[in-house]
């Protein structure tokens, strides 16, 4: 079984139309969908709507989140899904196909902006370039992974590029695939602050990450500037 896993965090609207898109799924009846949240309680409460098992962890960061959902999972597969992504009706047929190799420990989907503005079409391409060569994959591409290869890893670190972070522990732990299908999601956040503003940061974070040096002190140096946190 896949164990469907998303983090809410104040975010009852996109939520909403993530578990929608979810039904559209092949196999969809077959899986588990966990949803551990934050915020906007009783909006998240309706917008689950009996759809997914509906948790409240202590702690309200990403990777907490994600955490206290796998925690709870039932699956032998997890799959981590951001509150705004929608996946290829053929992913759950997709990862099982994949994970028939039992060499392969996990992997993630290739990424595409939902909006179609030129500016996020051609991050898009920049970022499809990446993970290609690099192997790296972000949390909007809906990494999955094996439940017990997670728990080896001792899951997600509480780190702002938490998705990062794990993706490398994973190549680190054995052979992992980019499945060959697209995995939309919303740039709303992207537009909220400049395609090109939002895309250098997270290159100047990615740096930051290579070198070893500390990428939570300039995400917080930029989150206190903005009055907001840019992974919410």
């Amino acid at each position: 079984m896949i164990s469907i896993i998303i983090p809410a965090r104040r975010d009852a609207k996109a939520l909403r139309s993530t578990l929608d898109h979810l039904q559209s799924l092949r196999r969809i009846e077959s899986a588990e969908i966990i949803v551990a949240a934050s915020g906007e309680h009783d909006e998240t409460k309706n917008a689950v709507n009996g759809r997914a098992r509906l948790l409240w962890p202590d702690r309200s960061t990403r990777a907490a989140l994600m955490n206290a959902g796998a925690s709870a999972a039932l699956g032998t597969v997890f799959f981590f899904l951001h509150a705004d992504s929608f996946p290829s009706p053929d992913a759950l047929v997709e990862i099982e196909a994949v994970l028939q190799n039992p060499n392969i420990v996990g992997g993630a989907f290739e990424h595409r902006f939902e909006e179609r503005l030129r500016s996020l079409r051609f991050i898009s391409w920049i970022n499809r370039w990446r993970y290609f060569l690099t192997r790296n994959y972000y949390g909007d591409q809906g990494i999955f992974v094996r439940a017990d290869v997670f728990r080896q890893l001792g899951g997600y670190r509480d780190l702002f590029m938490e998705d990062l972070d794990f993706s490398q522990r994973l190549k680190q732990s054995g052979r992992t695939q980019l499945a060959p299908l697209a995995l939309v999601t919303s740039g709303r956040r992207f537009i909220a602050w400049g395609p090109w503003r939002a895309f250098s940061f997270i290159v100047w974070l990615l740096l930051l990450h290579s070198l070893r040096l500390d990428t939570q002190r300039y995400a917080g140096r930029w989150n206190a500037r903005e009055g907001r946190n840019f992974r919410d």
